[in-house]
């Protein structure tokens, strides 16, 4: 698939497809495409603030769990805090660019618009697929 012009990649996005990766040819048309998006400026990449900032909207879901579950708070798994912090990190980066996220998972996103006021778009809307 070939992506607009106007499209922006997110490094956290860039980390997922290089570790999943089959081979390393893969690995290395994943690296040419990183290196096109860092060169062209439309990389996004997380800051120290965002990652403070993903460590906080997470707290805050947490413990918005808490309430609906009577006072106890229940633990996320540690693959729940991965996809959570990865979702925050590229909602906050979006955000800070004034640029869409395009995605699969927009149930994760649409919890972390109460705290990142990001736009988002679902894959097969955007796409049109």
């Amino acid at each position: 698939m070939r992506l607009p012009s106007n499209f922006y990649m997110s490094m956290v996005v860039m980390q997922e497809l290089v570790i999943g990766a089959e081979d390393a040819t893969e690995v290395k048309e994943l690296d040419m495409i990183w290196r096109v998006y860092e060169k062209a400026g439309k990389l996004l990449v997380p800051t120290d603030e965002d990652w403070w900032q993903a460590g906080k909207i997470i707290n805050a879901l947490q413990r918005g769990r808490k309430s609906q579950q009577g006072g106890q708070t229940p633990k996320l798994s540690a693959e729940e805090k991965h996809r959570l912090t990865s979702d925050v990190l590229i909602a906050r980066t979006a955000k800070r660019e004034g640029v869409t996220v395009v995605t699969d998972n927009t149930k994760d996103f649409e919890m972390i618009r109460r705290f990142c006021a990001v736009k988002i778009v679902s894959s097969a809307d955007y796409f049109g697929s």
